[in-house]
């Protein structure tokens, strides 16, 4: 099943829900799968992306109506509830003063049509500075985002994070007609800014754009040092806690400083760590070791085990707290930190949060099998004779 376009009729919602439900009746695969990931009877109460671990044949014996379809392809459109999908579907046939524009808007963004971004921008100005008036499934369910939050392809509906080959021309044509580089929008549970949504983002960095995206915003004012509130607002470090430490070492080439003990840890810069690593608390030195590990940088790693730091702690909020240093650096295939995590004591039977995996299963999945071998707990009791 296709995500309709913007022009489509509630008419033409409704019959994919109605096929949904023949679907999930004729236990179709992928229609078990759509349902089990967007349906909230589903999804984990307290990480609500997080499917619950359940079989389709679990899926497929849960009661499951019109009503439950309907619902289950509203959030896959990413909106709270049906009622959510019709309103602004409604409201863009309906020419909605302010809705319909932006809506267009934002679909010219995701999809690189120049053109049409200029003309709508000739006619009505104030998109630049307009904001989606969209109710979403995710938190809080009012995102307000700007054109230029779309650009980020992050915090806004799932299914318009793309990012066409001509984003940097999208995004001078934005910022050149007024759109404020350090707008704020509501998305995980803070403020966001599009810088830090930029660098923390997939779409942009598959398309090769993301740190060219970063260059332009930074040359129109963005903030390098970030704003806002909640878990993303240093650019620096949510670049580095999402791996992208290529657009990390290119924001501070551009002026972000290095002044606090994660962002050395996490860049590799011993001598850095070195200095701020004594007036660094607790938490800081939390930060740093996750980063270190996940990142692979051993002889920080080592710096900060020196100073005291427990390797077998859950990552701190922020920097996938479901997860311990030891997983980080197994699902990235980093032998020599997750040998010295181990050296130092770090347990190999500890699960993350989540999957309720160990270390050893990260390492698998990560594509590590030797790395794998050494980390499963039973390992030294098989050699025995």
């Amino acid at each position: 099943m296709q995500h309709l376009p913007l022009t489509a009729r509630l008419e033409d919602y409704a019959d994919q829900a109605a096929a949904l439900l023949r679907a999930h009746a004729a236990s179709d695969p992928d229609a078990l799968h759509l349902i089990h990931r967007s349906h909230p009877r589903f999804l984990h109460p307290e990480v609500p992306w997080l499917p619950l671990p359940l079989t389709a044949g679990q899926v497929r014996a849960s009661p499951f109506d019109a009503a439950d379809a309907r619902l289950a392809l509203a959030r896959w459109y990413s909106f709270r509830d049906w009622a959510a999908l019709s309103d602004l579907v409604n409201a863009v046939h309906a020419r909605a003063p302010g809705i319909r524009e932006f809506e267009f808007a934002a679909e010219a963004v995701i999809t690189g049509d120049e053109a049409a971004l200029a003309d709508l921008l000739r006619e009505k100005p104030d998109l630049v500075s307009a904001r989606s008036s969209r109710v979403t499934c995710h938190e809080p369910s009012v995102h307000r985002a700007t054109l230029l939050h779309y650009l980020a392809a992050n915090g806004v509906e799932d299914y318009r994070q793309k990012t066409p080959a001509n984003a940097v021309a999208i995004a001078r044509l934005l910022l050149e007609a007024g759109a404020d580089p350090n707008a704020l929008a509501a998305m995980y549970g803070g403020e966001c800014a599009p810088l830090s949504l930029l660098v923390s983002s997939s779409p942009p960095a598959r398309a090769g754009v993301q740190t060219a995206l970063a260059e332009v915003l930074l040359d129109h004012g963005a903030d390098p040092e970030g704003r806002g509130s909640g878990n993303w607002v240093s650019p620096v470090l949510t670049a580095l806690v999402f791996g992208f430490t290529g657009t990390a070492q290119a924001l501070v080439r551009r002026g972000a400083r290095v002044d606090r003990l994660a962002a050395a840890a996490g860049l590799g810069r011993l001598d850095t760590a070195e200095t701020l690593l004594s007036a660094a608390d607790s938490l800081e030195r939390h930060r740093a070791l996750a980063l270190a590990a996940q990142l692979g940088h051993t002889p920080v790693v080592r710096l900060l085990l020196d100073a005291g730091e427990n390797p077998d702690r859950h990552n701190p909020q922020g920097m996938h707290s479901h997860s311990t240093p030891l997983h980080q650096a197994a699902l990235a295939g980093h032998e020599d930190v997750a040998r010295l995590l181990v050296e130092r004591g770090a347990r190999l039977d500890i699960p993350d949060k989540f999957w309720k995996a160990t270390p050893a299963a990260w390492a698998e999945h990560g594509g590590h099998p030797a790395l794998a071998a050494f980390l499963r707990p039973n390992r030294r009791r098989r050699r025995r004779p």
